[in-house]
Formats: structure tokens, C-alpha cells, sequence
């Protein structure tokens, strides 16, 4: 498996973020120049209203609308955190590491956001899920920080190892470990890519995140509420910490800044990987010549192709999203109807896969297969679409299909699904539907081009337009519509067609080749 990102910087600082495998497009992020809430970054909020029939928290970090706590978000541990906090900000001598004897017990699951909060309290939060929509973030008071190999959590003693790290003993190795190297009362999750890596490469990431533990508690000593402790960091980088593994040929970056900086990032971490980090200088835009622009028009929209003729419908709703297969005009002529409909289901299986990914597609999907008479081939779809999600990161659960053809889909919704325009306004009727009369259209030109050459004293200018208009305007040479101006302007003005032109688009150019914006 050959994967490859690609990182597109926007002069206005906007990045556009594409990863490929096999040269195929399967995740597309947008990263906005001024997103102050990104999932992972830390907040001193204080605590707006208390919600008892929600048993939830409304809490001001600085957003336009409040961002949302619910009490199973607290974490088991919110009483130490809040003891911590409270003795960091009181006493700016206290020791940052936490310890095991000044812990709190844990809170209850079925206990009541009221007893542990009031109005006005200041708590320290993370963003566990972007704004979406209308809604403004949601929080979490369970403090975790993200590395490489391991994710670190205070106030805690487990070690969690991935359930994807398939072996005993190498789970049995990391857990032993980590448990060696941890700091006294923190957890650690140690995470998929850390299979096989040395104590060296474990250390060194603990050490990088017990820095950024330290970082927090410094900024909290003397945080005002609503102010950012601690930052995720740049969203290409947690993307390359996150994917980056021997799978990858390539990471191709448009920006000199950007890549100096994954560059280094890349040697500290994987200096076998370092080479495969890329500057782009090409004229071409990095997109379009990688060829993410054609993936992107072609894999966005309402009507999906693959496999020939057959496609799917993918409409969204505000309560869920809705996934058509239809089999279109392929037609299995050598097998039967049902194995036809199995092989294209199981195509469907994996474009689905992709486009959840693709899109970013959260909450509930509801999937319409072609209709399967017997239940070893729904079983068959409903196991080839478990594994095709198998490498989806955000968590998500798939129920089997029914005997009507219907199965049913969560995932996570972290971020606000990703929605790019592939249509665009005809420039003729410039999205009405209706056209101008041709009458319509030269009274136009005509009085544009009275205004360029009597109000703005304009020479050497052109008109380009539809071949058709242009043989129009042209026709004929004492009676065509370009000696009238002659006559009337004393001036010569020419008249160019182009052939990629909609019937009635037209264009004004000066002598210097300008487009005249009138």
C-alpha cells in the first residue's frame, strides 16, 4: 500500500490537506487560517450555566456561542484536576507534577453536574469536538496530550495498549515498557504505530509530552478564563504525526516555511522518512498537477460513479445521511441477477468506505444496497464494508443488513463534514435558468462600449465572445455591427471568438490584453 500527502498552502494562509493511497484520493482536510478551536487544544473556560436536566455545562472559552460539557465528560478524575488547578493558580510555587497521595477519589457515573460545578467556576477544558453548524464546541475535562507513539493522561496510573497491536507479547513488551518510563500518577495509551519501536523512541516521545504538561501548567499559573493554556499545534503536523509510517512515498508541500518546518519535524522522529519530504515549485498549482483537483470534482457532488456505469445518490439531511447504490447500465450478462447485484454491492462497499472518509460524514448513515435474496451474500457486503472501514480513525459502528437491502452506519463526528462545490453558475443565465434576449445582449455591449470609449477614453480594445455572436458582430462589412462602431467611435474595434464561451458571455479586453472589468 502506497500513500502520499499533499499539503496546498493558500497565499491568504488557509491549507488544503489531501491524502492518497494507491494514487487515490480517500481524505481531503481544510484547515482555516483562523480556526481557534481545533479538537486537542486546551482552554480556561468558566462555567456559564449549569443545565441539571441535561446534566451538562455551558462553558465560555471565548466562542460566539458556548461550548457544551457533559457530566460523563468530566473524566473520573475531575475532582484532582480541579483540586490541581486550584492550588497551581493560588500558589504559583506548587510543584507541576501531580501527586498519587493528593488525589481526589473518583467521581460516580451517575452523579450530577450541579455537586461538582456552580456558575462563574473556572475549569480547565480540551475541544473534543469542533463548532459545527449552530452548535459551538464540546469539551471534555478528561486533559490528554497526543504524541507519535503514546497519548499522555494525569491524574491516572493505567496503561492502555491499542487494540489494533494484534500480538501478546509485543503488547505484553509495551506494557512493561512504558510502565518503566511513565511519570508517577499519569496514564499513557500507547497507540498503533508504536508496534515494534524501541524504549529509545518511547522515551523520547513521553519526554516531548511531559514538556508540553509543563508548558500547560506554566500558562495556567497565570491564565485569564477563556484563554487558550495550550495548543494542539499545526493541523499538517498532528496529520503527519498521526499517518506518518513506512506506507508513505511521499509528502509533496508547496511552501517553503511549511516545509522546513515537516521536515524537521519528520528527522527528529522517522530519520529514515526524512527524504521523502518534498518542495513543490512548479507553476502549475500543486493540485492540479498531482492530479487532486480531477479526484476532487469528480469524487464530490450528489452522484458518485464507480464501476463502470453504476453510481450512488449520497443526499444529507439534518437528522442523517441517506446512500443510494444503484447498479445504472451495468448489466452482468454472463452470471445471474443475484451475483450481479453481490458484485456490485461489493464494489459499492468500498466506495462508501472511502467517501465517509472523504467527506468527513458523521452521525447517522443509512446505506440502500441492491436488494440480495440470499443472507451469505448480505453477509458478505456487510463484512466487506467492516473491512474496507477497518482503517477509518474515527470510531464507528455497522449493523448488518436487513432483508431489505438497509444498513445502518455511526461515526464519529469530531469536525464539520467536508462540503466542496463542484457545480458552478452558468455564466449565461448566471443561475436563473433563463437567458437574455439576443436584442438584450447587444444593448449591453453597445452601452458598455459607449462608456469605455466616451467616459473612460479607451483605445486598442477587444470584445470577446461565442463564435456565433462573433459572426453576428462581423457579418457583412459596410453593414456589420463592427463597421457601425467604426463609424461611430473612430476606432477599430476587434472582435475575438472563443470557442470555450457560453452563447451569451462576453468579454472586454484592453490593448495590453486585460480583462475591463466595466
Amino acid at each position: 500500500m502506497n500513500s502520499e500527502l499533499i499539503i496546498n498552502c493558500h497565499p491568504s494562509g488557509g491549507i488544503e490537506i489531501a491524502l492518497l493511497r494507491d494514487k487515490k484520493l480517500i481524505e481531503i482536510h481544510h484547515e482555516k487560517a483562523d480556526n481557534n478551536f481545533a479538537v486537542g487544544d486546551v482552554y480556561l473556560g468558566s462555567v456559564n450555566k449549569i443545565m441539571p436536566g441535561l446534566n451538562a455545562a455551558f462553558i465560555d472559552v471565548g466562542h460566539e456561542r458556548d461550548a457544551f460539557l457533559h457530566y460523563l465528560d468530566l473524566g473520573p478524575q475531575i475532582k484532582s484536576l480541579m483540586k490541581f488547578v486550584k492550588t497551581l493558580r493560588n500558589n504559583r510555587n506548587q510543584s507541576i507534577w501531580p501527586l498519587k497521595e493528593e488525589n481526589e477519589p473518583d467521581i460516580e457515573k451517575t452523579g450530577k453536574i450541579g455537586t461538582l460545578m456552580s456558575r462563574f467556576q473556572q475549569v480547565v477544558v480540551q475541544v473534543s469536538k469542533e463548532p459545527i453548524s449552530n452548535k459551538g464546541p464540546r469539551l471534555t475535562s478528561q486533559i490528554s496530550l497526543a504524541g507519535r507513539f503514546v497519548v499522555l493522561m494525569p491524574f491516572d496510573e493505567g496503561v492502555s495498549i491499542s487494540k489494533k497491536i494484534v500480538k501478546q507479547d509485543e503488547r505484553l513488551r509495551l506494557k512493561k515498557l512504558v510502565q518503566s518510563i511513565k511519570p508517577q500518577n499519569f496514564g499513557v495509551i500507547v497507540r498503533t504505530v508504536a508496534e515494534d519501536q524501541t524504549v529509545e523512541e518511547l522515551h523520547k516521545d513521553l519526554q516531548d509530552l511531559t514538556g508540553k504538561w509543563e508548558q500547560l501548567c506554566e500558562q495556567l499559573k497565570t491564565a485569564e478564563p477563556k484563554q487558550k493554556i495550550l495548543g494542539e499545534g499545526d493541523r499538517t503536523l498532528t496529520l503527519v504525526r498521526d499517518l506518518l509510517n513506512d506506507d508513505f512515498s511521499g509528502i509533496h508541500i508547496n511552501n517553503q516555511f511549511l516545509y522546513n518546518e515537516i521536515k524537521t519535524y519528520v528527522k527528529a522522529k522517522a530519520p529514515d522518512l526524512e527524504k521523502i519530504v518534498k518542495l513543490y515549485n512548479g507553476k502549475t498549482p500543486i493540485f492540479e498537477q498531482l492530479g487532486v483537483d480531477k479526484q476532487i470534482k469528480a469524487s464530490f457532488g450528489k452522484e458518485v460513479n464507480f464501476l463502470g456505469g453504476c453510481y450512488l445518490i449520497i443526499e444529507h439531511t439534518e437528522a442523517l445521511h441517506v446512500i443510494d447504490v444503484n447498479s445504472g447500465s451495468t448489466s452482468g450478462k454472463e452470471i445471474n441477477q443475484e451475483e450481479n447485484a453481490l458484485r456490485v454491492n461489493l464494489e459499492a462497499a468500498a466506495e462508501i468506505a472511502r467517501q465517509l472518509r472523504l467527506r468527513d460524514m458523521g452521525g447517522i448513515i443509512v446505506i440502500d444496497f441492491i436488494d440480495l435474496k440470499t443472507p451469505g451474500n448480505r453477509r458478505k457486503v456487510y463484512e466487506k464494508l467492516k473491512e474496507e472501514m477497518s482503517t477509518d480513525r474515527a470510531k464507528h459502528k455497522i449493523l448488518p443488513m436487513s432483508p431489505f437491502g438497509l444498513m445502518q452506519i455511526t461515526r464519529q463526528r469530531v469536525r464539520p463534514q467536508m462540503k466542496i462545490v463542484v457545480t458552478e453558475k452558468c455564466p449565461t443565465c448566471k443561475g436563473t435558468g433563463e437567458t437574455s434576449s439576443s436584442v438584450v445582449m447587444m444593448d449591453e455591449i453597445d452601452n458598455r462600449l459607449k462608456y469605455l470609449v466616451h467616459n473612460m477614453n479607451m483605445k486598442g480594445i477587444s470584445i470577446h465572445v461565442h463564435p456565433y455572436i462573433a459572426a453576428f458582430l462581423t457579418k457583412g462589412y459596410l453593414k456589420s455591427k463592427r463597421f457601425e462602431w467604426f463609424f461611430k467611435y473612430k476606432r477599430f474595434i476587434k472582435v475575438v471568438p472563443v470557442n470555450s464561451f457560453q452563447f451569451g458571455e462576453y468579454k472586454f479586453f484592453n490593448a495590453a490584453g486585460e480583462e475591463i472589468d466595466v
